[in-house]
């Protein structure tokens, strides 16, 4: 576990700090990039008239993205050689959330932080693996979907149980309607004829931050105050989120309306 805190956090502190990350075009760091920006891309377009708009600020530095766009391939690499089923992969990251809201249960902290990052690289890896593996089917597409929103139930019910005796009880259920309010506006957005990616606080935000103050906190003796910090963040960002995605969809559907009424003026 140590050795796990001491790779990790000097990853983190030298993305945040390094200056400018160059990625030439055939590298192996690009292929990785575009192979694995449907899940850390930023971007998000209108399906509908191919408008797309500018990259959204995201709350990760990119060379941590970058790092976890390496591991996920490895791991994708991996399983698609010994051709795993994907739905076995999405199974596996909801009993590692499991695993996570129960460790946080039981007040083992950095092994749900582990848990945690293990539900996150699974969730990355099992749809990779059913793209190219010739088996996405709107089943896997949807348990997928399912099974995300029941690994966070877990985690966040952990935590509240956790901090069951404090104030502190309410910060994850508030965290958990954040969370699942980014993933709803963007499965509307969809509905609605939209591809919608736009936010600062996605899922990769979510689990890493939540990992951080897992794995760093007890160590520092500080679990219980960084953890509400994380929490409070991801509250507050997400529901921001969630907001955001609405309004622009507002702003699609207006500028989609005036371009149809200069049709009708220019015909």
């Amino acid at each position: 576990m140590g050795a796990f805190i001491t790779r990790f956090v000097p990853i983190l502190i030298k993305s945040y700090f390094r200056p400018k990350i160059e990625v030439k075009d055939g590298d192996l760091a690009s292929l990785i990039f575009q192979r694995q920006r449907m899940y850390f891309c930023t971007m998000c377009t209108q399906t509908e008239t191919g408008n797309s708009s500018k990259s959204s600020f995201r709350l990760l530095p990119p060379g941590l993205l970058l790092r976890l766009q390496r591991l996920t391939e490895k791991l994708f690499t991996l399983c698609a050689r010994v051709k795993l089923n994907p739905n076995i992969l999405t199974s596996a990251g909801l009993l590692a959330g499991l695993a996570g809201g129960a460790l946080f249960l039981l007040d083992k902290p950095m092994l749900a932080g582990v848990a945690v990052i293990l539900c996150g690289l699974l969730d990355i890896v099992d749809g990779k693996v059913a793209v190219h593996t010739g088996r996405r089917t709107l089943f896997g597409a949807i348990f997928d979907s399912t099974v995300d929103r029941y690994a966070e139930f877990f985690i966040y019910f952990g935590l509240a149980f956790h901090f069951r005796a404090s104030w502190r009880l309410w910060v994850p259920l508030w965290t958990f309607l954040g969370s699942v309010m980014v993933s709803y506006t963007r499965a509307r957005a969809e509905g609605l004829g939209f591809e919608c990616r736009e936010g600062f606080m996605q899922r990769a935000e979510r689990l890493v931050f939540l990992t951080l103050a897992a794995l760093l906190g007890p160590p520092l003796r500080i679990f219980d105050p960084a953890m509400t910090a994380v929490l409070l963040l991801i509250a507050l960002v997400s529901n921001v989120t969630a907001v955001q995605r609405t309004l622009l969809v507002r702003k699609w559907e207006r500028r989609a309306g005036r371009a149809k009424q200069k049709e009708k003026e220019h015909p």
